[in-house]
């Protein structure tokens, strides 16, 4: 599974520096549908090229991953809205957000009556 959180970053980044995916793939020596399927969530790049997109737009790593940017291209100082998980069954990542997470630690918390309710509210 993709990391929503950095696919929504590339994007805001080049458009906030003016960069056309053209450009970025160029600069990132990959093709330009390689460099769209970073954004649009289908692949996600290896670990070089994630290094080499941080330096062109001069954020770290965690920021690039993991903290949300506005439209101008600037990194939010806290972070994004999507909180990583693993999939344990599948052995992949699972990306939720915060209201997701609260949701999943209300349930791990709720006593079985409650937990047949939300089940039968879900149709589970």
């Amino acid at each position: 599974m993709s990391n929503i959180q950095l696919a929504a970053n590339l994007r805001r980044l080049r458009n906030g520096h003016s960069y056309t995916q053209t450009k970025m793939a160029e600069m990132l020596n990959i093709s330009r549908q390689a460099y769209s399927n970073y954004e649009n969530g289908k692949r996600v790049p290896d670990l070089d090229t994630l290094f080499r997109i941080a330096d062109i737009y001069d954020v770290t790593l965690e920021q690039l991953i993991t903290q949300s940017c506005t439209g101008d291209g600037t990194v939010n100082e806290k972070p994004g809205p999507y909180l990583l998980s693993q999939v344990r069954d599948a052995g992949g990542s699972l990306y939720l957000t915060l209201e997701e997470v609260r949701l999943v630690d209300r349930f791990r918390n709720a006593g079985e009556d409650e937990r047949l309710i939300i089940r039968k509210v879900l149709d589970l």
